[in-house]
């Protein structure tokens, strides 16, 4: 299946300091553009680390009750304060790639670069989840044309498809090559799709006539 690109979702507007660039005006632009962390890039836009409010914060936290890497308590520029390395992202990854990378490093956003590595965009958790926004027209249509017919190679009206907000009800009979389970698992990877559930055209007919 395809699904859609980190290109299709990330922000390309993206606001970044200097490892240079003082705490102040870090906190400042945090405030101003109403975000929570910024990437700090070296002098060819290439990304070497994050500052966020975490960040921030161990500056308040300081002494004895500051978490570990407390150093970032008597920090001044982003130098001091960010985080890095900086967790990256290709603009061609699907969504799937760049959620699996989120979860593995437990972040919630991830900056992409283009092939010589210089920052081009961010890609955010919320915008990942824009997937499930998709209507659900386009969902039946993309399981119908990709799955149904491209992969499996079923006619498209092999099965009756319905989608009603994500949750994906296939009814009908299935060919003795294509489990009912594949078939769940196949749709299930559709951008959008909340919930699979396939319903065999007997077992339809006797739920009707009980």
């Amino acid at each position: 299946m395809n699904h859609q690109r980190v290109c299709d979702l990330m922000s390309d507007a993206v606001v970044r300091v200097q490892r240079g660039t003082p705490f102040k005006e870090i906190a400042h632009l945090l405030q101003e553009y109403d975000i929570t962390a910024v990437p700090v890039v070296d002098a060819d836009d290439r990304p070497v680390g994050v500052v966020s409010e975490a960040d921030l914060l161990q500056k308040i936290w300081g002494g004895d009750a500051a978490p570990p890497g407390s150093a970032k308590a008597s920090a001044t520029d982003a130098a001091g304060l960010m985080t890095s390395p900086a967790v990256c992202a290709r603009k061609d990854w699907s969504v799937v790639d760049a959620a699996r990378v989120m979860a593995r490093h437990g972040i919630k956003r991830l900056l992409v670069v283009d092939a010589q590595e210089r920052l081009i965009g961010v890609v955010s958790r919320s915008d990942l989840l824009r997937v499930f926004l998709r209507e659900d027209r386009e969902i039946r249509t993309e399981i119908i044309e990709e799955a149904l017919v491209q992969t499996l190679g079923l006619a498209p009206s092999a099965l009756q498809v319905d989608v009603t907000h994500g949750h994906v009800v296939l009814t009908g009979h299935l060919p003795e090559h294509v489990p009912a389970s594949a078939l769940e698992e196949l749709c299930g990877h559709v951008d959008g799709v909340v919930a699979v559930e396939f319903r065999a055209a007997g077992d339809v007919d006797a739920e009707v006539t009980r």
